[in-house]
């Protein structure tokens, strides 16, 4: 179990919750959110976001504007349906760099 304040992913059964609360998530947004669990309190990089969750057979360029697009849309998704609801912030932009998720979800 990955926990983030009251944010938990289970792998194994592949279900997110916010406390009891079950959040449905498509295949991709679970995958940046699983990443971005089993590095939290980390920064990570939208390169290394892409290249961790985006399969080999990604067909879009790994220049920067098209990664910094595609991971930016990912993450937007992801906090309006893990934070935005609950008047939490879990996912921080850490600017010229990348997103750390928090360890514990600040109002």
């Amino acid at each position: 179990m990955l926990t983030a304040g009251t944010l938990s992913l289970d792998p194994r059964r592949r279900r997110v919750t916010r406390g009891l609360t079950v959040l449905p998530l498509t295949p991709r947004e679970y995958g940046v959110l699983e990443f971005l669990l089993r590095h939290k309190g980390d920064v990570v990089s939208k390169s290394e976001i892409l290249r961790s969750v985006w399969d080999s057979n990604y067909e879009g360029d790994d220049n920067v504007i098209e990664v910094i697009e595609v991971i930016e849309v990912y993450i937007g998704y992801l906090r309006r349906k893990i934070d935005a609801p609950f008047g939490v912030v879990t996912i921080e932009t850490v600017r010229g760099v990348g997103y750390r998720l928090l360890a514990d979800a600040a109002s």
